[in-house]
């Protein structure tokens, strides 16, 4: 987003010699978006960037997707696919698990209690929402300290390491848990929010003063590591593997963190999931009046605590739908979720509900959400514009019963998977 940062040491003018106390240039990067024609970042390394110790071929996990037939929606239990303990020993970059995705977006979930490699994703934006638990984000634009509720935004080619807090640490509650919206494009806020110049405008439900962002650089020195160490960064990148995706590790002849100043409108930021202030009337508001971003071909909505609807004849959960034009998917976080009573869904869900089914309220939602005046639910929603596939991830966790929800159950106890058969 168009929002001006400088950090650290720059010179005056862009593209002219910036000196170390020795009289060693420093080498300028520009990091840009759509080549030289959207936001960028200037960084300044004591290193030359582009250098290179060793390469070779990673495999960033099982990308394969299953197409979702026959068409059905779909209740995922994400908890089942890390249960308490397992994340010992699993880092939150190579411990993802695919649960869903398609040419423009993958979802995947992770618990996990090791610092990740040094990382960088070559194929687009990635939007992590932390679930539980705390980490530390070191990256080449500076350290963030992430908690519970944190967007972390991180932009296509950020070198970046995730350091979760884990058993024994300060600040240590429960295992880091994190939904990793990884985009083939760039994430923003929405367009209506912003002015032409980039400004988050005022009927936006945040601003700028609710982002966090890097405050100084972060070198090798200030995190007791030598600047001059061979360093392996895991770069996630377009390819031949599934679904188009490959991956290699770059060992550099440096540390990463050689960056003692940057500015510009590019550099990763957080976002508390709190700091949204939602937008209510007197009828059911529609998720668009929810939205937090958008990347291409999706957006992203979150539903927080709220007051509802305050019409006197207002039934405050949704009205039933058809989304002719997309997916949606909804990862159930915390609260009392109003329209799925009933149908098994709680925290660490995820609900499908596929283009091409009608879906709402679980049956009696409606009649029983009548003279609510508040709801106390979070979650995060990712409506795509093409269709979602299953990951392994999905195929996993799937509940396999969800689809009966709102008919009381399948005649004769069948389960969805053995009335496929």
């Amino acid at each position: 987003m168009a929002y001006y940062r400088s950090v650290g040491r720059v010179p005056p003018k862009r593209h002219t010699q910036h000196r170390d106390a020795r009289g060693a240039l420093y080498f300028e990067e520009l990091m840009g978006e759509e080549g030289f024609s959207s936001d960028s970042a200037l960084l300044y390394h004591r290193n030359v960037p582009s250098a290179l110790h060793e390469v070779r071929v990673w495999m960033p996990g099982d990308l394969r997707l299953t197409p979702n037939e026959p068409l059905a929606p779909r209740h995922l239990k994400l908890h089942e696919l890390f249960p308490p303990g397992s994340e010992q020993g699993v880092d939150p970059v190579r411990g993802r698990r695919l649960v869903l995705g398609n040419g423009d977006v993958r979802l995947t979930y992770v618990a996990a209690d090791t610092t990740s490699p040094w990382y960088r994703n070559a194929l687009g934006d990635e939007c992590v929402y932390v679930e539980r638990g705390s980490a530390r984000l070191e990256t080449v634009f500076g350290a963030f300290a992430v908690r519970e509720g944190h967007y972390a935004l991180i932009p296509r080619g950020t070198t970046h390491r995730w350091l979760p807090t884990a058993p024994g640490m300060a600040g240590w509650r429960e295992p880091f848990r994190a939904y990793a919206i990884e985009a083939n494009s760039h994430i923003t806020p929405p367009r209506r929010y912003l002015s032409r110049y980039g400004q988050l405008l005022e009927h936006s439900p945040y601003c700028e003063r609710d982002l966090v962002v890097p405050t100084r650089p972060l070198l090798a020195e200030d995190i007791d590591e030598d600047p001059d160490a061979v360093t392996e960064v895991f770069v996630k990148h377009r390819g031949a593997g599934p679904a188009g995706i490959g991956g290699s590790v770059h060992v550099l002849p440096f540390h990463p963190l050689d960056v003692v100043g940057w500015d510009g409108c590019l550099y990763p930021h957080l976002f508390h999931i709190s700091d949204f202030e939602p937008l209510t009337g007197r009828v059911h508001q529609p998720p668009p009046a929810h939205q937090v971003f958008e990347g291409h071909n999706f957006v992203v909505c979150n539903f927080v605590p709220r007051k509802v609807d305050y019409h006197p004849l207002a039934i405050p959960v949704p009205y039933y739908h058809s989304n002719v034009d997309s997916d949606e998917v909804m990862f159930y976080v915390d609260g009392d979720y109003e329209a799925r009573k009933g149908s098994g869904i709680g925290r660490g869900s995820i609900s499908l509900h596929p283009g091409g089914h009608v879906h709402g309220p679980q049956p009696g939602a409606m009649d029983a959400a009548i003279g609510k005046e508040a709801f106390d639910e979070t979650a995060v929603m990712v409506d795509t514009f093409r269709p979602l596939d299953l990951g392994e991830g999905a195929l996993a966790c799937d509940d396999g019963v969800y689809r009966w929800s709102w008919s009381g159950g399948r005649e004769g106890g069948l389960t969805d998977r053995q009335g496929d058969r």
